[in-house]
Order: C-alpha cells, then sequence, then structure tokens
C-alpha cells in the first residue's frame, strides 16, 4: 500500500481529508471544508508544495 488521500464528510457535515501513510497512519489531517471543491483543492495544494516545503525547527 502506498500513502492515500482519504475524502470524507463529517458529522457536521464538512468535507475533510487525512493523508494516510504506508503504515495506514493518519499522518496528516485537514481542516473542514464547506465544499467538496475546496477539500480537493486542499488536497492538489499539498501536492503541489509539499515536497519543496522548508521545515522550520521552533523548538
Amino acid at each position: 500500500m502506498t500513502a492515500k488521500f482519504e475524502l470524507f464528510k463529517d458529522a457536521a457535515g464538512k468535507f475533510r481529508f487525512h493523508l494516510r501513510a504506508a503504515n495506514g497512519e493518519i499522518i496528516a489531517a485537514s481542516q473542514g471544508y464547506t465544499s467538496k471543491a475546496a477539500a480537493q483543492t486542499g488536497i492538489a495544494s499539498i501536492k503541489d508544495n509539499a515536497a519543496s516545503a522548508p521545515t522550520e525547527d521552533l523548538t
């Protein structure tokens, strides 16, 4: 299994997504979106930007 995004509706009717790692663990969880299209845009943004995002150490 590879990592995957899971798009779903929460109990309040908002659209959310999880990024699930290959081992089945949730490694990222989204905010609630009012539309499915907005949640899909959030997924696309992560796909486009995460690989080049720097790490900021705040420790």
